[in-house]
């Protein structure tokens, strides 16, 4: 009998062991990269319709200033975010930290307050009529990468927080009882074994720099999105070439990071009790990192709010006015927010999911491609994925035109937009897996779907929580979409926020910023920490 005819306990261990290609995987993950590809698709379809002059446009100073601009503050957000987030996250799974439980409730929270609202704050606090009135207000790019480097800062803590619950103790605790302290240990043992995670989170914030408007708007710093923003009634041609760009940076830097991030074929996933660690002095610098940066983006925002309340509105006719207003007002915006980010986030990580397998297990052309597209549409501002879909959705065949300002298509949206925070964060799970398992079920006769189910899956739970837990987060902010496709009478907190931040209603800002966090933090418990604090 021929050697390719041999049962499958009679061939060699190369060959039993070997994964078998499998398309519709791969032809699942090129299908969601596709989707993920209609808002550049609609940026580049109306550019060339509008006949704008690229080679005009491109190379002059409206652009390459803005641009360099966006790639500065980008950067240097990204690089501070990566050492606060992993620090914080180090501190939190590793060391007896006092409160470890309300640290890890709390430190997630800043992602949710609206990068506008949280400018608007940092500016409340400094100057004339501030709460720290001797100050000099912080504008300019300090301004710009104070507010985001305090409110994205978690992009990095989540997954690295559920990386750091799932490795292997072993050398850990081997290096501890060579004798090396704490701080050697993380970074020469915990370090290399997260890079992969710290550098995922990194990309989400290095994007989210390049797409963030409200508080580079707000802080009088020209990036390119100002630049989009600001052309986008009298320069239409130029907004959308300008929103190009992005996208094609986006794509470039998924494809950079894809090329240069080694394969991990072999994972590590643990779920033994992980090696904590005593600071005995270092505690009190530990609690003063922790206070400094809850401080700073979360209870001086909280302090700002009050503020806005306890002075009240005299403004006949608004919907709360001060202390002792009722607050049924705000009960539906809320409960529209926890459905749309409940709903955003377990689509998203559903969606992803075979994106993220495939480029982490069966990694091809197609899977790369799929998942720099995934990845590219972060980079874009909010409003132009909206009125990317809102375009397709009016130029969708027969039927299909009636998705349009409907809540799939919302939560469609909020997948587009954030979907790659989930697929990161499941990405890092996956490459986590020991293949050994596969190996092993795959010998016992289990097929593909049986034992994602019953071994990868189970495995993959904090990941996707995690990845989930960002996309709930950051749809609970999300603002120019809602104002564009949400249906009618669909309002959420952080359009009620707006609609009260441009009447100057800043006593219904500073409750409805208030309820939003609340909200966050009750979500954040219920729906990613509550199991993992069990434990």
């Amino acid at each position: 009998m021929k050697a390719a005819s041999k049962a499958p306990d009679e061939a060699g261990p190369a060959t039993a062991l070997r994964p078998r290609r499998r398309p519709g995987l791969q032809i699942a993950a090129g299908l969601i990269g596709l989707l993920f590809l209609f808002p550049i698709g609609y940026l580049a379809w109306s550019a060339l319709s509008l006949g704008g002059d690229f080679l005009a446009i491109l190379p002059s100073a409206r652009t390459l200033r803005p641009l360099r601009n966006s790639l500065l503050i980008a950067s240097a957000a990204a690089v501070s975010c990566a050492i606060l987030g992993t620090t914080l996250a180090w501190l939190v799974a590793r060391t007896d930290l006092p409160g470890l439980r309300f640290w890890r409730v709390v430190l997630p929270l800043p992602l949710v307050i609206p990068s506008f609202v949280g400018a608007t704050a940092l500016l409340s606090a400094f100057g004339r009529g501030g709460l720290i009135p001797f100050l000099p207000r912080i504008e300019g790019f300090w301004g710009a990468f104070l507010v985001l480097t305090l409110l994205s800062y978690p992009y990095v803590y989540l997954p690295v927080l559920s990386r750091l619950s799932t490795t292997s103790p072993s050398l850990e605790e081997a290096a501890r009882l060579l004798g090396n302290r704490p701080l050697r240990i993380a970074a020469r043992v915990v370090l290399p074994h997260i890079r992969d995670t710290v550098a995922a989170g990194t990309m989400l914030v290095f994007l989210y720099g390049l797409s963030d408007f409200g508080a580079v708007a707000l802080m009088r710093f020209d990036t390119i999105t100002r630049a989009i923003f600001s052309a986008r009634l009298f320069d239409r041609s130029a907004s959308l070439t300008l929103g190009l760009v992005l996208a094609v940076l986006a794509l470039t830097v998924a494809a950079v990071e894809r090329g240069v991030t080694p394969r991990r074929e072999v994972g590590t996933i643990m779920r033994k009790p992980q090696v904590q660690y005593r600071l005995g002095r270092a505690r009190i610098p530990g609690l003063i990192l922790m206070a400094g940066v809850i401080g700073q983006a979360l209870a001086a925002p909280l302090v700002v709010f009050f503020l806005w309340i306890a002075r009240g509105s005299t403004t006949i006719g608004v919907g709360y006015s001060g202390i002792g207003d009722g607050l049924g007002f705000l009960v539906r915006p809320s409960m529209n927010s926890a459905a749309a980010a409940i709903a955003a986030g377990v689509a998203a990580a559903a969606i992803t999911l075979p994106v993220a397998y495939a480029a982490t297990r069966r990694r091809s052309w197609m899977s790369s491609a799929a998942a720099a597209s995934v990845t590219s549409v972060f980079a874009l501002p909010g409003l132009v994925v909206a009125l990317a879909m809102v375009f397709w959705a009016i130029h969708a065949p027969g039927p299909l035109v009636a998705v349009y300002q409907s809540f799939p298509l919302l939560i469609l949206v909020y997948v587009l937009h954030f979907g790659v925070q989930s697929m990161r964060s499941t990405q890092a799970a996956i490459a986590d897996i020991p293949r050994h398992y596969d190996d092993a079920a795959r010998t016992l006769g289990a097929r593909a779907l049986r034992r994602f189910i019953a071994i990868d899956l189970p495995l993959l739970a904090p990941g996707l929580a995690a990845g989930g837990g960002l996309v709930l987060l950051s749809t609970l902010k999300e603002l120019p979409a809602t104002l564009l496709l949400a249906p009618i009478g669909f309002e959420t907190l952080a359009t009620r926020i707006w609609n009260a931040a441009e009447d100057g209603f800043f006593a219904e800002v500073g409750i409805a910023s208030l309820v939003l966090i609340l909200l966050s933090g009750v979500l954040t418990w219920v729906l990613i920490l509550r199991r993992e604090l069990r434990g």
